[in-house]
């Protein structure tokens, strides 16, 4: 009898179990022992490959190279399956990785990229849960229409279009109702594998990216934050008539529940629909920099995930002028007033090639005896070019490849860089190679204006905290004529460059060629 009930039961059970997972009510990666496993797996096979296909063949020899860029390869794919079984923080850190163009090799950055297209998507199911649990009501109630298909899936959340009982038409962020209970296991779990990984490579220094991962993912999962940020740099930046930030409706906003204005446009690094459009990529790219210079060097509040998805671009009917909109506000970086005058110092060095000044500063933002290396990784230049002055010449094609080697060759090197630098400089360096990417992607990269922009603001930033600290009258007054004369001089040299490069300025330098040759 027991045995019979012991059968029913276990007969019950099992037809439950399938019953769930077929409705998609039971998901495996629910199960830690699932998650757990395959992550262990995977990196025991990354490993393994590591060790032994590499361990006969002389070290630096062609052979060498060639096999050591098929096992990033393989291994990178392998992060890549398992970032998309494991979902969620996963797939969030390896987009982190995958953005780091400069400073990893090319075969994880260009396998891992695609995570950013390949974020699972909650069911309708889930997201009417996550509203019914967050905001008291059904999805019918709140809205006059709500379109299924998401606008855009991400690692943490998705988007969805959808009208309001007032007719407003709002963009509604729902988070995946697993991320928040599975997120601190997960990296908890990173961090154990890791750690062994460090044990058998011990140049392997990558804790960074969970040090980074266990600061930031608690504020990304916290969308009241993100609405917080949205308004704060919108404020910060109101000066900027080109740049447009979706509005927050409060009132129906919770942790896991952000509704937004909705905003729509192309993709800031989609050249061919700016030409479509009749959108001048240049003045894109010059209005980016200029938004980015004055968040790092200018107010030291900076939005740190601008992949293309979080920046569009749209012509407003009635002005003509471009719009860029900056979506996405969960992940900024304050930097300290220390760091960032540094950071100031050090990028007015670059510009200028003053080779001492960069040595100053790359070691006191932590990069000791590497700092030519921290050069070139800030810049993603070579160490000529930043000899030579990194304004002076546009990146070549061969300078690029150039680069992106290296990132390979000098792979221990830069890791113990990520582990020395302060904290602040892990996200700005990330964010540079998204905006490199971008200028990229739209045939802009190392404009001569970039670098004036940049100067402009470095040279506000560094007055503005001197005057700040300073209590002498005449002391404000002598700083704030400084800052005066070395903007009015960029301004002078920015004509120069127009003068030079315009049909006006072609006319008068060979009319004075003409009166020079004719006395």
């Amino acid at each position: 009898m027991a045995r019979r009930a012991l059968k029913l039961a276990s007969l019950a059970a099992a037809a439950s179990g399938i019953y769930l997972y077929g409705n998609k009510f039971l998901d495996p990666n629910d199960f830690g022992v699932v998650r757990v496993g395959r992550a262990i797996a995977t990196t025991a096979v990354i490993t393994y490959d590591y060790l032994t296909s590499l361990r006969s063949v002389p070290y630096g020899s062609e052979e060498y190279d060639f096999l050591k860029s098929q096992v990033h390869l393989r291994s990178a794919e392998r992060l890549r399956e398992l970032c998309c079984a494991n979902r969620g923080t996963f797939i969030k850190v390896g987009q982190h990785l995958g953005a780091l163009d400069y400073l990893l090799p090319e075969e994880y950055t260009r396998t891992l990229k695609v995570l950013h297209s390949q974020a699972p998507q909650s069911t309708r199911q889930e997201i009417e849960q996550v509203i019914r649990e967050d905001l008291g009501k059904e999805i019918k109630e709140l809205f006059v229409s709500f379109e299924d298909t998401p606008l855009g899936a991400a690692s943490l959340a998705q988007v969805h279009k959808a009208v309001l009982q007032d007719g407003r038409t709002v963009a509604v962020k729902i988070q995946h109702p697993k991320v928040q209970a599975q997120s601190s296991k997960d990296i908890l779990l990173m961090e154990v594998l890791l750690l062994v990984v460090k044990q058998i490579f011990p140049d392997f220094e990558f804790m960074w990216l969970v040090e980074e991962a266990k600061k930031n993912l608690p504020l990304e999962l916290d969308f009241l934050n993100e609405g917080r940020n949205a308004e704060k740099v919108a404020h910060m930046l109101k000066n900027f008539d080109f740049l447009k930030v979706p509005r927050i409706y409060w009132e129906l906003s919770t942790r896991r529940v952000l509704l937004m204005e909705f905003m729509e446009g192309g993709q800031v690094n989609d050249r061919a629909y700016m030409e479509r459009n009749g959108i001048d990529v240049n003045e894109i790219s010059r209005n980016l920099g200029k938004v980015y210079s004055e968040m790092i060097f200018v107010n030291g509040f900076v939005h740190c995930d601008p992949h293309p998805g979080n920046v569009l671009v749209k012509k407003c009917p009635a002005s003509g002028k471009a719009h860029i909109i900056l979506l996405d506000h969960g992940l900024y970086q304050v930097l300290s007033d220390s760091f960032r005058m540094d950071y100031c110092r050090l990028w007015q060095a670059l510009i200028k090639a003053d080779m001492k000044r960069v040595q100053k500063y790359s070691r006191r933002l932590g990069a000791g005896d590497l700092y030519p290396l921290f050069a070139c990784m800030l810049t993603a230049r070579s160490w000529e070019s930043v000899n030579r002055g990194i304004d002076r010449s546009p990146v070549s094609a061969s300078e690029d490849v150039e680069i992106r080697s290296n990132a390979a060759a000098y792979l221990p090197q830069i890791t113990q860089l990520l582990n020395n630098v302060p904290r602040q400089m892990l996200l700005l360096l990330k964010t540079n190679d998204l905006l490199r990417g971008i200028e990229s992607a739209l045939h802009t990269r190392a404009s001569a204006s970039s670098f004036l922009n940049m100067s402009r603001c470095c040279i506000r930033a560094v007055s503005t905290y001197q005057r700040s600290n300073s209590h002498s009258l005449y002391r404000r007054a002598q700083i704030s004529l400084t800052e005066a004369l070395s903007l009015w001089q960029i301004n002078l040299y920015e004509l120069f460059l127009w003068l030079k490069g315009s049909q006006l300025g072609n006319w008068v330098i060979a009319l004075l060629s003409r009166m020079h040759h004719s006395t």
